[in-house]
This record gives structure tokens, sequence and C-alpha cells, in this order.
């Protein structure tokens, strides 16, 4: 699970798109950025979400992490990992001067997600699963796994292409979305591998 996040991580702050040179290649913390002015509208958003899923999958992550004894104990590990769930979030938090501009609208929806993610940090931090419900946090790491994977590459895939037919020169994927791809894979993997077992893990 730990490989799996931080590859995402990793891979966000890596090379994505490799082009014919450095001013046309592009990390997946800049994709987003840059796409923007080929017209793809919200569909942009989608290269915002590895840090966002990464946080929210941090954040689950925790909850399936055993107790300590007694209802008073404060588990500085599990809320460490918490506040870094938010912080990563935030990577894909907007500038102040585009949130507060006309076009505020546009980047509201990263806002909101990055409000989840702080929601679910905090939640997770209460979680006390009652029979039946102890496989929820591995079903939403599954399905935060294969959505973090399947919609920047679609996205990717689809301007890759175009981008292609424009420079006049193969434009390729990098390591950086080949990293998010792989670790969400995994991350949602061993979500499939634990759902037999159900309940928290052994150890954090």
């Amino acid at each position: 699970m730990i490989l799996g996040f931080t590859a995402v991580f990793v891979g966000y702050l890596s090379l994505w798109l490799r082009g014919p040179g450095v001013g046309l290649s592009f990390l997946g913390v800049e994709m987003a950025e840059w796409f923007k002015f080929l017209g793809l509208g919200p569909r942009r958003d989608l290269f915002y979400l590895p840090p966002i899923i990464l946080g929210l999958m941090l954040a689950i992550w925790t909850m399936t992490w055993p107790e300590q004894e007694g209802k008073q104990a404060f588990d500085w590990r599990a809320w460490s990992v918490r506040a870094l769930a938010v912080l990563v979030s935030l990577l894909a938090f907007p500038a102040v001067e585009d949130i507060t501009g006309a076009a505020r609208e546009q980047y509201m929806l990263r806002v909101v997600l990055i409000g989840c993610v702080i929601a679910v940090s905090l939640v997770s931090g209460f979680w006390h699963p009652r029979e039946g419900w102890d496989r929820l946090p591995w079903i939403l790491l599954i399905f935060l796994g294969a959505t973090g994977a399947a919609l920047p590459a679609w996205l990717f895939l689809q301007v890759q292409p175009f981008l292609s037919r424009i420079l006049g020169v193969p434009v390729g994927a990098g390591i950086g979305f080949w990293l998010n791809l792989v670790g969400n894979v995994l991350v949602a993997a061993v979500g499939l591998l634990q759902m037999p077992m159900g309940g928290r893990t052994a150890t954090a």
C-alpha cells in the first residue's frame, strides 16, 4: 500500500508528457495548467486528480489501522498521516487570484474536492465500524485506486495524439504517467486482496 502511495506522489512530480524538447515536456503538476490552452475546459481538472485522490486514499487507509487500547488513546501516527493527506491534496489548490477572480467558477470544483479530503481526514479519526461495515474502507480504496488510474490516463490518451499532430513529432508518456497508473492499480489490488478478510489490518 505504501509503495502504491509513494508511486502516485512521485509520479505527479515527475515527467508525464515526453515531448521533443524541454519546453514541450511536462510534469504531472504542470499538465492541467498547460492544457487549458487547448480548450479542454472542465476536463483538464482530471489532471489535478492524483494529489486529491492520494489524499483521500491516505485518510481512508488509516481507517483500516488497528485501534489503540483505550478509548482516549491518541494515535499520533494516524493523525500524522491524515495531516499528510491534507497537505498532499493542497498540491491541486488553485492560486488565490484564480479563486477570487472573475473566472473563479472553473476552479471551485478543485476547492470542493480538497474540502472533501479535509472532511474525510477528520471523519476517519472517529471511524468505529459496526458489523457489516468493516469492508467499507477497502471498497473505497478499490474505487479510488481504479478512478485515479483510469481518469487521468483516459484524458492523457485523448490529448497525446492531438499534440503529436500539432507538433509533427510523436510525444510519449513519461515515467510519471506510468508511476501514477501503477501506483493506483497497486492500491486497488491491495484493497481487493484485503476484501475477503475485512476488518482492520494487523499492522499499520
